[in-house]
């Protein structure tokens, strides 16, 4: 529950004057000349956002919570600084929950929340995210943004960049596709391990679609990078075969990457044994089967973001789902797609693990090949 409106007074407390080039350096780490460059690029790809996806205009209300924890949340928190001059900063350090969420009570529907998180900020008992979209917020996350160093500050930097035609037309295309086929293969082997085909043999859940394009749907925003389409089988026991993974989601819910493919192999929907696995892995396993007895394969996800591939990684497993390419699911959880024999709210895990994907088909259409989506655009 969002506390009421506080006097005027609040609002200034807790807006940050970065007008001044000392308020500036003494509330944001001081950034190399790299970091700087950063910033601009960051500031054109935001941009984007606020403008092509949320329409974010005057006299719309914004307000930026951010921390200054880790070098991409300050270079973001610049890159906002500059997209949205009039908008509240709060630094989140200095300043407590229930204040914080004193002014968001004083928002009205269609303002937009911009939340710059190093960790997550721990705001109240529910996701800060879901509580923000019952009042008709717009809503743009970052979360665990400290995972990311090095060149993966670039990356995930990158991935914000938005193209509609892009985006749209692809996730559009796809979508058609889906909900018309009636079966599906994934073959993450080529010539070299021809024995690695995961077979959906059965039609798909209806897809859903993260893509920017908010028209259709209750909420608008969520957790960026943004760039995928997602489903899962009909009938979860018809699907079968071989997958090689070259990363999954590790119990620290950071990417792992092994030294070699790991194959899963898939009788009934479920993971029934695997080669080439790793310690990590096993645990992330042994996990789910303590839970849950066994391994279910749920979601397949196809990702459209061209600035995470297999060889262009970020560590946080949230932002590297929107990988261009294919994922799946393991573990019983899934919060979209109801199933007869799952109750909702009794799974407990949904651990993304990324495909080796040499090709994907639906029915006889090949949808995927060479690291490129071959739908939507041309």
């Amino acid at each position: 529950m969002l506390l009421p409106k506080q006097p005027n007074k609040m609002t200034a407390i807790l807006s940050i004057d970065y007008s001044n080039e000392h308020n500036r350096s003494s509330d944001l780490i001081k950034l190399n000349s790299i970091s700087v460059d950063l910033v601009c690029i960051a500031e054109k790809n935001l941009h984007d956002i606020l403008t092509q996806i949320f329409q974010h205009a005057a006299p719309l209300k914004a307000v930026v919570v951010f921390d200054v924890d880790c070098e991409l949340a300050n270079i973001l928190t610049q890159a906002y600084q500059r997209c949205l001059p009039e908008a509240q900063f709060i630094d989140f350090s200095k300043h407590s929950p229930d204040a914080v969420l004193a002014v968001f009570a004083g928002l009205a529907s269609s303002d937009l929340v911009v939340l710059v998180q190093s960790t997550n900020f721990r705001l109240e008992a529910f996701r800060i995210r879901v509580e923000l979209f019952k009042r008709g917020l717009k809503v743009i996350e970052h979360p665990h943004l400290s995972r990311m160093v090095g060149e993966e500050v670039r990356y995930y930097i990158d991935a914000l960049a938005y193209d509609p035609v892009y985006f749209r037309g692809v996730g559009c295309g796809l979508k058609a596709i889906i909900d018309q086929a009636q079966c599906a293969c994934l073959d993450s082997g080529g010539n070299q391990f021809p024995d690695a085909r995961l077979i959906f043999a059965s039609p798909f859940e209806s897809a859903k679609l993260n893509v920017g394009d908010y028209s259709e749907m209750q909420n608008m925003g969520g957790q960026f990078p943004i760039g995928e389409v997602f489903t899962e089988a009909l009938d979860l026991e018809a699907v079968h075969g071989r997958v090689r993974i070259f990363a999954f989601g590790d119990t620290q819910y950071r990417v792992n990457r092994p030294a070699k493919p790991i194959t899963l192999i898939v009788e009934k929907g479920k993971v029934v044994a695997t080669e080439d696995s790793t310690p990590e892995f096993d645990v992330v396993l042994a996990n789910i089967r303590a839970d849950e007895q066994v391994v279910w394969l749920r979601e397949i996800g196809f990702g459209l973001n061209r600035a995470f591939s297999k060889d262009r990684t970020v560590s946080d497993i949230g932002s590297f789902e929107r990988m261009c390419g294919v994922h799946l699911s393991l573990g019983a959880k899934h919060g979209v797609y109801g199933k007869p024999n799952f109750k909702r709210g009794d799974g407990k895990y949904h651990i993304d693990v990324f495909a080796v994907t040499e090709q994907v088909t639906l029915d006889e259409q090949v949808i995927y090949r060479d690291g490129a989506w071959r739908v939507g655009v041309e």
